[in-house]
């Protein structure tokens, strides 16, 4: 499946220490399943987490679920043996916390020299530092392993001494150009989590807000998030109806070489006729999405 068109609607931290759970996450119906080795486990739990998380993703048995260990940080007494027991488990990407620039991207992509090709970079993006630095932490994936930004608005909060209110007011222009250069940069980037576990309502309205804003997918702290969160992050069946129609009309002999056209009322360019593009992959990933 292509990288860019593979669904990330959903990406389900699981606290590797926590075996139930690991093996629940199995059978859940998340596009990503996070290992957590940082902020879900105790520090005194933090080395049986690791061993774990890499014995989970040897054993596989998540379909077709993307897996990802989340380490600490390399300024952490776990962090470099985090990142060498990740890489030596080869899992589809490896999250790293607390990235304020490109060095620090450098710097990790070194610490995942042994694992495999197609192992990941992903990067939290969550520090007041990484604010000003976002264009050219994006930039380090043409030399990196990275791929995808995830948003930390706990952390972001925690920096600002800023309140986490309904609208996410005030974090809106962080959020927004994290977007802005992840796309510039072809990024994937998913939207930070939800706190309330019990009010559903919110959790929709922000779902919707993460869309309204370009993000692929959202984290999620609890499986009760999942159902709201993928079909909120899934084409609608008018988005896919309109996305064949554009594909259609410019694939039509008599619109060779046009770059404009009118479809259904509407006008379409070549740049909406990549979007539709992408949009109909994406649906067709998820139609076909088993286990």
């Amino acid at each position: 499946m292509s990288t860019v068109a593979r669904p990330r609607r959903s990406a389900l931290y699981m606290p590797a220490s926590n075996a139930k759970a690991v093996e629940k996450a199995r059978t859940l119906d998340a596009d990503v399943i996070i290992l957590d080795l940082e902020d879900a486990v105790a520090p005194e739990m933090k080395e049986a987490a690791r061993d774990a998380a890499v014995a989970a993703v040897k054993a596989g048995g998540f379909g077709s679920r993307e897996v990802v260990i989340r380490t600490n940080g390399l300024d952490t007494p776990w962090g470099a043996e985090d990142l060498a027991a990740a890489a030596e488990a080869g899992p589809d990407a490896v999250l790293v916390p607390k990235i304020n620039d490109a060095g620090d991207v450098r710097v990790y992509n070194a610490a995942l020299h042994a694992a495999p090709p197609a192992t990941r970079l992903w990067t939290m993006i969550e520090t007041g530092k990484a604010a000003f630095h976002l264009w050219e932490i994006a930039a380090a994936s043409r030399s990196t392993r990275l791929s995808t930004f995830v948003m930390g608005v706990n952390d972001f909060a925690k920096e600002m001494r800023a309140r986490q209110t309904p609208d996410r007011a005030p974090f809106l222009p962080l959020l927004t150009l994290s977007v802005a250069a992840a796309r510039a940069h072809g990024l994937t980037i998913l939207d930070g989590v939800h706190n309330d576990i019990e009010d559903l309502e919110a959790l929709e309205a922000v779902c919707v807000q993460g869309v309204d804003f370009g993000f692929d997918g959202k984290t999620l702290i609890h499986p009760k998030h999942l159902e709201i969160c993928n079909r909120v992050f899934s084409p609608s069946a008018d988005e896919i109806a309109w996305s064949q129609a554009v594909i259609a009309a410019f694939k039509a002999p008599e619109n060779a070489g046009r770059g404009a056209l009118r479809v259904d009322g509407k006008m379409a360019e070549r740049l909406h006729l990549a979007q539709a593009e992408r949009l109909v992959l994406v649906a067709d990933a998820i139609a076909a999405r088993v286990g």
